[in-house]
C-alpha cells in the first residue's frame, strides 16, 4: 500500500481570485508581492519542484523540466477561512460562508457564556491576538475576566494568562461556547489562546474546537477502509479530530517539519496530513515580510532532506488553504488561488493547469488508495 503525505503551508497563497475585490483582497498576492518585499526569495528545492512554473515569483524563475507537477486550485466554497480550505480539499463545499462579527458577538451569546463560565469578559470585539494581550493582559491579570475577541474570520477566541485560568479550564471554557455557538451563530472555530508574560506572549497550547463536518471526507473513507490516517499540528482540530487515526501535537513549524521526519519513519503507508501554521498566524497575519520569507526558506531547506526519504510508493501534496498577504495594509486572510506540488517518483511531472476546486487534491487521494466511492474534483493523474 502507498504512503502520502499533504503538506499545508498555511496562508501561502498564489494571486487573487475573480472575486477577490468582493472579499476586499483585490490585489493580494502572498508569494509573489512577498517576493517583490523582500527583493526575491531563495527557494532552490521548490523551485526544482516548479513552484517558479506556478506564477512569476522574484528569485525563483521557471523550470524547464521540474521534477514535481505544479498547478493551481480556486477554491469554490465561500469563504476564505482555515477550515473552509481545509474541507474543501476533502470533498466538502461551503455554499454559504461561516458568520463573522465585525462588531463582536450579539448580546445574547456573551451573557449566555458568561453565565456557563461563572466570570464576565473583556473586550469582544475584533482584534489583533498580539495585540489585544498587550492591551488588556495585565486587566485581566487583575480580574480574572478572560478576553475574548474575533477577526475577519468566523472565530470566537478566548485568550487567557497560564498562570490565571489555567490551560485545562480555558479548553473548558471553549467547549462551553462551542456548545452556544449553534445556528444561526455557527462560528466555524472556537479557539484557545493560551498566554505567558509579561512581556506577553501567546503559547503553542492553542487549541481549536471547531465544527465537525456536515458529511463524511476523504479522510473519513479512508480510515473506514482500514487505512491509517495521522495529523501533524492543527490539521486534526480543522475536523472535529474526525477522519484521523492518530493526531500528533506540534509547536510551530520547525517542530512541524522534524516530527513529520520522525514519522516516516515509523509510518509504513497511508495518509498524513500536516499544517505549518507559522507563516499564517506569526508573520502574515502581522504583516511581516521578512519573518514570512525566512519561514518559507527554512521549509526549503527542510524539504531537500525530506524529499530523498520518500520511496516509489510514496506521493507528496505541498499547498494552502488560502493567501495571507504580509504586503497588503489588511492582516487577514486573502480569498487567492493556492498552489500546489504533486510529487511522485515515478510519475512523469505535468502541468496540472488552474483547477476548478480544491477537491482534486481529495480525489487523487482517493485514487491512490483506491477509494471507490469518492467521486468529486478531478484527480491529478488524469484518471477520474
Amino acid at each position: 500500500m502507498p504512503r502520502a503525505a499533504i503538506i499545508i503551508l498555511d496562508g501561502v497563497g498564489a494571486g487573487e481570485m475573480p472575486d477577490a475585490a468582493s472579499y476586499g483582497d483585490e490585489g493580494s498576492n502572498t508569494l509573489k508581492n512577498l517576493a517583490r518585499a523582500v527583493g526575491g526569495l531563495d527557494l532552490p528545492t521548490l523551485e526544482g519542484m516548479g513552484l517558479g512554473n506556478i506564477i512569476e515569483i522574484e528569485g525563483v524563475p521557471r523550470k524547464e523540466k521540474p521534477v514535481a507537477s505544479w498547478g493551481r486550485m480556486a477554491e469554490r466554497s465561500a469563504g476564505k477561512d482555515t477550515i473552509t480550505g481545509h474541507w474543501e480539499m476533502t470533498g466538502i463545499i461551503s455554499e454559504k460562508p461561516f458568520p463573522t462579527y465585525p462588531n463582536g458577538f450579539p448580546p445574547e451569546i456573551i451573557e449566555k457564556f458568561e453565565r456557563r463560565i461563572g466570570r464576565s469578559v473583556l473586550w469582544n470585539k475584533p482584534a489583533s491576538g498580539t495585540e489585544i494581550i498587550r492591551e488588556l493582559g495585565e486587566e485581566h491579570m487583575r480580574t480574572g475576566q478572560p478576553i475574548v475577541y474575533t477577526s475577519a474570520d468566523s472565530v470566537f477566541q478566548i485568550a487567557a494568562h497560564e498562570d490565571i485560568i489555567s490551560v485545562e479550564e480555558l479548553y473548558r471554557m471553549c467547549k462551553a461556547a462551542r456548545e452556544i455557538l449553534t445556528p444561526p451563530h455557527n462560528v466555524c472555530r472556537v479557539i484557545a489562546r493560551p498566554f505567558v508574560g509579561p512581556p506577553f506572549v501567546r503559547t503553542y497550547l492553542r487549541k481549536d474546537f471547531a465544527l465537525t463536518p456536515p458529511e463524511d471526507t476523504v479522510l473519513d473513507m479512508l480510515c473506514k477502509n482500514g487505512i491509517e490516517v495521522w495529523s501533524v499540528g492543527k490539521v486534526c482540530d480543522m475536523y472535529g479530530k474526525r477522519g484521523f487515526t492518530r493526531c500528533i501535537k506540534s509547536a510551530g513549524n520547525a517542530d512541524g517539519m522534524e516530527k513529520l521526519s520522525e514519522v516516516l519513519t515509523e509510518f509504513l503507508n497511508g495518509l498524513i496530513f500536516i499544517n505549518l501554521v507559522d507563516f499564517d498566524t506569526l508573520y502574515g497575519h502581522r504583516n511581516n515580510t521578512e519573518g514570512f520569507s525566512s519561514a518559507l526558506e527554512a521549509f526549503d531547506t527542510w524539504l531537500a532532506t525530506f524529499i530523498p526519504k520518500l520511496g516509489e510508493e510514496d506521493f507528496l501534496f505541498i499547498t494552502a488553504d488560502h493567501g495571507c498577504d504580509p504586503t497588503t495594509p489588511s492582516t487577514d486572510h486573502s480569498r487567492e488561488y493556492v498552489p500546489v506540488l504533486f510529487y511522485n517518483n515515478k510519475l512523469q511531472p505535468k502541468d496540472l493547469g488552474l483547477r476548478e476546486t480544491f477537491m482534486d487534491l481529495g480525489v487523487t487521494v482517493a485514487e491512490i488508495f483506491q477509494i471507490k466511492g469518492f467521486k468529486k474534483g478531478k484527480s491529478f493523474l488524469g484518471t477520474s
